[in-house]
């Protein structure tokens, strides 16, 4: 897998045009300056777990002794639910921050930008391709800049 491919699966699975009428709301109430900043703050918080999660995340997972397999059916399952609450949304606050509350590492972090099916492909291609980490860390680089550059445009 090269470079470019990578970074343009990596790019999809973190939907910044889905998460973009999110983090408008989130951020609706923050002036435009305080915006930029915590909208960077949080891209970086991402970018620091999913280069984490690159270089870590086997090791993470064999102290926690979970198998690839397990990683893939349990992404299948969030997918899936998170899935069925947008054919039936519930009540209440989307994110679940209090009106006028500035976020912090959660929602935007994690689970909107860093979330499970990004974090689950990334550690299912550095177990794939051990031996390109370095290349797989770029195609990372790439897709949170496409990420930073489209959601900056706010």
């Amino acid at each position: 897998m090269d470079i470019l491919s990578a970074a343009t699966m990596i790019f999809l699975i973190m939907d910044p045009l889905g998460n973009l009428p999110i983090v408008l709301s989130i951020l609706k109430h923050l002036d435009p300056k305080r915006r930029r900043i915590v909208l960077v703050r949080e891209l970086c918080f991402a970018l620091g777990i999913l280069l984490l999660f690159l270089f870590a995340g086997k090791s993470i997972l064999n102290f926690l002794h979970v198998q690839p397999e397990t990683l893939s059916i349990s992404g299948g399952i969030i997918l899936f639910i998170i899935a069925i609450k947008m054919i039936f949304p519930s009540g209440g606050s989307i994110v679940g921050l209090a009106a006028g509350e500035e976020p912090f590492f959660v929602p935007m972090a994690i689970p909107m930008i860093a979330g499970p099916s990004v974090i689950a492909s990334i550690l299912l291609l550095s177990s794939q391709h051990p031996d390109k980490l370095l290349e797989l860390s770029g195609a990372v680089m790439l897709a949170w800049g496409g990420d930073f550059l489209y959601l900056d445009v706010l």
